[in-house]
């Protein structure tokens, strides 16, 4: 009874700071006090529960350090101009019959680059709406375009934040996820293009505006050596070299290439890579503004308090009557439709990606072990269930926040075939990678 008072607070918490825009940090501090004197209600010495907290913090390091910086690089692909190239050469490939598909692919590519959903709504997202708008195409069915290709490189890419976080809270390896995620989701992205291209053969866009092409030209020096960080980030996770390195690289490359190509003085752009970019433009800076090692230390602070109680979850025992219940599921169920469900119930109470695939790796984590799932398994169930599909669901931040940047309502979510092709495919086909049953054992 104890444990769902508190539950029930916490939540109450969670969903008033979403509605009144508060950080997350607060109701998450909360549940830590709640899960706290849980713990200390059922015995436990103060001393045990902060060694459990700084034993589940210890474990999540890694993936701090990386997430902070993806927050340099997501700046230092602004400031050099990176993310600016793509969209204006991106741009000059734009044939008006495959208009939709080039919107797609060019997303997946600059969201797998980047690792970041929002990141690239607010940026190509944005772009692409215009000209969709001022060409003709429906904006709706752009939008979903661009929700399926956003969150291709938010579940897969080796620098996306939610790949990291995954990895780390399920003790699997980021570069073997990303390989696997990969396999799952080659036929889903097959249909999703193939669709795709059918629609953008019904539905060409008729001119593009020639007033972002020049807003660009007059801002940065669209030289191709601005390629060259995304090239890095691109080549190196292929050469096996780990994530850490190959996002420094880039940013090192970044760095350089903003001082001597972009002309911006180094003390500007070691600002920028901290604080985030700030464009000189009002026009472009609605839609470049933003990124920064500031940006993601929100992110970080909540992975930091929910691995805190998520070790104490798991040193007190505390969802034990919970986990024995989901274990009787995946037995019968499976281990992957289970996650699906506990999944899309977390998202649609608490609206969050991050705080769901928390919960979710709470609750599920012993279940998986109980019946023979293993760590990487996990994280794939993971990766493709409840991380793409918060961004079908309205009312969570994953699909709010895009169709916000793109000006639209819940219209495009049935066009954003990528986040519903990859759970249904996955489920019909797991077998082929993992077991989808539980082992009777």
């Amino acid at each position: 009874m104890g444990l769902l008072i508190a539950f029930l607070i916490f939540a109450a918490g969670l969903i008033l700071s979403l509605i009144k825009g508060w950080t997350l940090i607060l109701p998450l501090l909360l549940g830590l006090a709640l899960f706290t004197c849980l713990g200390l209600k059922r015995g436990f010495k103060p001393g045990q529960l902060a060694r459990w907290s700084w034993g589940s913090i210890k474990d999540s390091l890694v993936v701090i350090e990386v997430m902070l910086l993806i927050g340099f690089i997501t700046a230092a692909w602004r400031v050099s101009g990176t993310i600016t190239v793509f969209v204006y050469y991106g741009m000059k490939v734009i044939v008006p019959p495959l208009f939709l598909l080039i919107t797609f692919l060019l997303t997946c590519l600059l969201s797998y680059a980047i690792g970041t959903s929002f990141g690239v709504a607010g940026t190509l997202g944005v772009i692409f709406m215009t000209l969709a708008r001022s060409g003709g195409v429906d904006p709706l069915l752009t939008a979903g375009v661009l929700m399926s290709g956003i969150y291709y490189g938010d579940r897969g890419s080796p620098v996306s934040s939610s790949a990291n976080m995954v990895a780390g809270i399920t003790h699997s390896e980021i570069y073997g996820n990303v390989k696997l995620m990969h396999r799952t989701g080659l036929l889903p992205l097959l249909i999703t293009a193939a669709a795709y291209t059918v629609l953008s053969v019904t539905h060409p866009i008729s001119h593009v505006d020639p007033a972002i092409v020049q807003a660009f030209e007059s801002e940065f020096n669209l030289s191709l050596w601005a390629f060259v960080p995304a090239v890095i980030m691109l080549m190196l996770p292929l050469l096996k070299v780990g994530v850490m390195i190959s996002i420094a690289a880039s940013v090192l490359s970044a760095v350089i290439i903003a001082r001597v190509v972009q002309g911006v003085p180094l003390f500007k752009v070691i600002v920028t890579c901290v604080m985030g970019y700030t464009s000189d433009s009002p026009g472009l800076g609605e839609i470049l503004n933003g990124g920064g090692m500031v940006s993601m230390l929100e992110i970080v602070g909540i992975l930091v308090i929910s691995c805190a109680y998520s070790g104490i979850f798991t040193g007190t025992d505390m969802l034990k009557e919970v986990q024995s219940l989901l274990e009787r599921w995946c037995r019968r169920a499976g281990r992957f439709a289970v996650t699906l469900v506990v999944g899309l119930l977390a998202s649609v109470i608490f609206c969050n990606q991050t705080i769901a695939t928390l919960i979710c790796n709470d609750l599920m984590g012993k279940p998986y072990e109980a019946t023979g799932g293993t760590d990487q398994e996990m994280a794939i169930d993971m990766e493709n269930s409840l991380i793409v599909t918060v961004g079908l669901i309205p009312w969570c931040i994953a699909c709010s926040v895009p169709l916000t940047f793109f000006g639209v309502g819940i219209g495009a979510i049935p066009w954003a075939f990528y986040l519903y092709l990859i759970p249904l495919c996955y489920l019909f086909t797991k077998s082929r990678w993992f077991s989808n049953r539980a082992d009777a054992g």
